[in-house]
């Protein structure tokens, strides 16, 4: 380790120490200041890691978790950012903030920011990249869907000794030709028609053929463009599968369950997407030698994670914050919503900061219109757009009278007492949720940081 490293890495914990136990908070300064002293300081920080990459659009928080825990069923000690903070400062971040145990095989798991892919694998060499899915978000920041896969392959091209574990229903991730051995899993659910030919909805982003742009047809399609894909012009299909899903057994918001191979699986969580989650997790864990048990234990005990259908009670609610994003993750989070048995309240909470994207028109792509209206039985609209949301759902049929707006945190929070239902589901971006997160701390609802 040289001198500039050591002072990088004795800044950078100290600043973390200082941050986390005076100010109780802070996932990207201490990287950042480490990075300011020592550019390349991550390298020495993984050194002698066997690093895991996570990246994709949606599911890399809940993925890289679940991962987390099922190599914590072997190997105990298992590196992560579980803040999600997934930008290089973030990651330099995590390894300053680990207290490294013994273990028998050191292993870092890491969510990475689509864009960060390849300055992080510059100085981390990982052993494996895991693929979740590619879907339109952020268009201000990201562009097309092949832009940002173009930004993850740029990074993987300097790991071909890196295993890709890859979602095979996503047709993008097996269209360029790499080096690297590869493992994919998805969906092979049991149908009556074993050669359905059916297509995505047209305004559905990626189902373009990656080799001809022919339109992509579907074997079987699990929802957006995911699913058993082919192509009737040039032959392109989904590759042969290591992984599969092949039952779903149950689905709530609050519990799936599901067969991989001849093994029931359940995760305290809902929503189709967080089964792809399950199942990336499930592949990587194969790849580090877990038994099946061993997975299913894991799964079993996950717990609910920092934004991502974090269930917090107060003062006799049950409520769910959920992170929406983007027009494919709302949409599955509507989904989830339909599985909902009892009646309940809604809460919308919309920014539209750099983090969450400067551009709104994607509510509009969310299919509010199918929810039951019925069910709902009050709104609090919220955030900085509340207008732009309150509007949206106006045009997907929803009652005014129902709806509240809510101008700051502590109207929504002096609102939440009086909603006629236990149940309460809070859709929010990202730095909405941020924002309620911080003021639901400092009224002692939840722990303050994750």
């Amino acid at each position: 380790m040289s001198f500039k490293s050591v002072i990088a890495k004795s800044a950078g914990k100290s600043s973390y120490w200082f941050l986390h136990n005076v100010l109780k908070g802070g996932t990207s300064f201490p990287g950042k200041l480490a990075m300011d002293l020592d550019p390349e300081i991550l390298k020495t920080l993984a050194e002698g890691y066997e690093t895991v990459i996570v990246t994709g659009t949606n599911g890399k928080t809940m993925t890289t978790a679940l991962i987390v825990a099922a190599l914590r069923e072997k190997y105990g000690d298992v590196l992560t950012n579980p803040s999600g903070s997934n930008m290089q400062q973030g990651i330099v971040t995590a390894f300053l903030a680990h207290k490294k145990k013994k273990s028998s095989r050191p292993i870092a798991v890491l969510e990475v920011d689509e864009a960060n892919v390849k300055m992080v694998t510059e100085l981390l060499h990982p052993s494996v990249f895991v693929l979740t899915n590619i879907f339109r978000d952020q268009m201000d920041r990201y562009g097309e869907i092949y832009t940002t896969y173009d930004k993850i392959v740029e990074g993987i091209k300097l790991a071909p000794e890196a295993t890709i574990i890859a979602n095979g229903d996503a047709s993008i991730f097996s269209s360029v030709d790499l080096p690297n051995h590869k493992i994919f899993y998805g969906f092979k659910l049991p149908s009556d028609e074993p050669q359905n030919d059916t297509k995505a909805p047209v305004n559905t982003d990626g189902i373009l053929c990656p080799k001809c742009d022919h339109i992509l047809h579907y074997h079987e399609r699990i929802y957006a463009n995911l699913g058993d894909f082919f192509c009737p012009n040039c032959n392109y299909h989904r590759p042969e599968l290591t992984y599969s899903v092949n039952k779903i057994i149950e689905q709530t918001p609050n519990k799936l369950e599901f067969q991989m191979g001849k093994k029931d699986y359940t995760i305290n969580i809902g929503g189709t997407y967080n089964i792809y989650n399950a199942l990336a997790a499930y592949s990587v864990a194969r790849y580090f030698d877990l038994s099946e048990d061993e997975i299913a234990q894991a799964l079993a005990k996950n717990k609910r994670i920092f934004g991502r259908q974090e269930l917090i009670k107060y003062e006799g609610k049950e409520i769910d914050l959920i992170l929406v994003k983007n027009p494919v993750g709302l949409d599955e989070v509507l989904h989830m919503l339909n599985t909902e048995k009892d009646d309940y309240s809604l809460v919308t909470l919309l920014n539209a900061n750099h983090a969450d994207g400067i551009d709104t028109s994607w509510i509009w792509d969310g299919q509010f219109e199918d929810l039951n209206h019925d069910q709902i039985k009050k709104i609090l609209v919220g955030g900085e757009r509340w207008h732009d949301m309150g509007f949206r759902l106006e045009v997907a049929g929803f009652d005014p009278g129902k709806m509240v707006t809510c101008t700051d945190n502590e109207e929504v929070i002096a609102n939440l007492t009086n909603l006629p239902t236990k149940k309460v589901y809070i859709l929010s971006t990202y730095t909405a949720m941020l924002s309620l997160r911080k003021t639901m701390a400092e009224k002692k609802m939840i722990k303050a940081g994750m």
